[in-house]
């Protein structure tokens, strides 16, 4: 197993805030073993910071291409960072 860590910083664009985006993403993250967190934007974006193993952050990414089922993601920005050694998993 290998321990090499990525950081990803996320914004998912469109209607995702007031659909439980935040909070599926906590969710999710939690589940995958990803550290990290997620906030509303006052452009009205959700923003995030996820590090963990490459495949498990990949996989929260997907989450952020699409959000929870009331969500409508237009677009997505992702940018690398480099890991900080985060733990656990915020919602702010």
């Amino acid at each position: 197993m290998s321990a090499e860590r990525i950081r990803r910083r996320v914004v998912s664009y469109g209607r995702v805030q007031g659909v439980f985006f935040r909070d599926s993403a906590r969710r999710s993250a939690l589940s995958h073993g990803v550290a990290g967190w997620v906030r509303n934007r006052p452009d009205g974006a959700v923003e995030a910071v996820l590090e963990g193993p490459p495949h498990a952050v990949e996989r929260l990414l997907e989450f952020f291409r699409h959000g929870p089922r009331q969500a409508e993601v237009e677009h997505v920005q992702v940018a690398e960072e480099p890991p900080e050694g985060l733990s656990g998993f915020e919602v702010r």
